[in-house]
């Protein structure tokens, strides 16, 4: 990934980030193709939209926003990050919640 495609990424995120005001942070390691392509199917279907990111990028992105803001979450990105951003707060839990409850994880 070049410079110029790096920036134009944490461009993207700071744009989500400053559009929603509620977000998640969910770790998809854990998920095969098929739980993951659920998932997203999921978010579509309930208007949340997942963005899975370099965690390195996301933390620029959330630095470049207001460091101190975000201070307490940049020890969240590890593994396989997928963001989750909604107009509502509880939505994105209850889609965490049903997979890892159908999923068993």
């Amino acid at each position: 990934m070049t410079t110029d495609q790096k920036n134009k990424v944490i461009d993207v995120l700071k744009e989500k980030f400053s559009q929603y005001n509620n977000f998640y942070v969910t770790n998809t390691e854990s998920l095969n193709s098929e739980q993951t392509s659920k998932l997203r199917r999921l978010c579509f279907d309930k208007e949340v939209e997942m963005q899975v990111a370099k965690n390195t990028l996301i933390v620029k992105a959330l630095q470049q926003l207001d460091a101190e803001k975000y201070s307490g979450i940049m020890d969240a990105f590890h593994g396989v990050t997928a963001l989750m951003f909604s107009e509502s707060p509880k939505e994105p839990a209850l889609l965490i919640s049903s997979i890892r409850s159908e999923f068993n994880i």
